[in-house]
């Protein structure tokens, strides 16, 4: 039995992504959370491993050539993972390049977008003072459906994301997908998108991984304190 990775986590999506990728591949780890609405994410100890004050990360302790590594970035770990372990990275090169390039759709696009789309849909309206702003709404829905778009015409030609295999690009896209409604979204027209939600969600891996903490997930709409961390921060 390998030594566990030390998981640095809280519940969100770029969270779920590697607590995903863990559980699909039966990795070992020891979860360290991470209370990014109390600023955790700012101690110096954190800091060390991961310096842009993002969760999630990780440290594994038989990293290349049997020395501890640590990582961040969410889709920087996904690819280590899977290379680590040979799983859910394509099995040939054209498929490892097909998952390569819809794991970079999800960093560069989806999940930006989405991102910014909750924030101006959800969380700055509730903000102190309101900062309910109709034209940076519209931006981030408008393109946020247009990207749902793309990921729907994609899934009409596969059934996963990158092909006919489940892999970590799905585990990227998939923690911001599930949360269309939140993003003011509808799958009414985005059939193929509305049956790979459910396919992924019903593998026992996605289940346990998008479930754990997730008691601690939630209430950041009404909480003052944890939107003064996240939301005021200065460079």
């Amino acid at each position: 039995m390998p030594d566990p990775i030390e998981l640095f986590f809280w519940p969100t999506p770029n969270g779920w992504k590697v607590s995903i990728a863990l559980e699909e591949m039966q990795l070992p780890y020891n979860l360290n959370l991470i209370n990014i609405g109390a600023g955790d994410q700012f101690k110096p100890e954190f800091l060390s491993i991961s310096p842009n004050n993002r969760m999630p990360a990780i440290i594994d302790p038989d990293g290349p050539d049997g020395a501890p590594i640590s990582l961040f970035e969410s889709g920087a770990i996904l690819l280590y993972l899977a290379q680590k372990t040979g799983q859910f990275g394509g099995a040939t090169e054209r498929e490892r390049w097909t998952v390569m390039q819809w794991l970079m759709w999800q960093m560069g696009g989806l999940g930006p977008m989405a991102g910014q789309a909750h924030h101006f849909l959800k969380y700055a309206p509730s903000m102190d003072p309101p900062n309910d702003l109709p034209y940076a709404k519209d931006r981030y829905r408008n393109e946020v459906a247009r990207l749902y778009k793309v990921l729907n015409t994609q899934l009409g030609q596969n059934e996963f994301v990158a092909g006919d295999f489940f892999s970590i690009a799905d585990m990227a896209i998939w923690g911001w997908a599930s949360l269309w409604e939140g993003q003011q979204q509808t799958l009414e027209d985005k059939p193929h998108m509305a049956r790979w939600l459910d396919q992924c969600a019903a593998r026992p891996g996605v289940q346990r991984g998008r479930a754990l903490a997730a008691e601690l997930r939630g209430g950041l709409q009404s909480d003052k304190k944890a939107q003064e961390v996240l939301f005021r921060q200065k460079g």
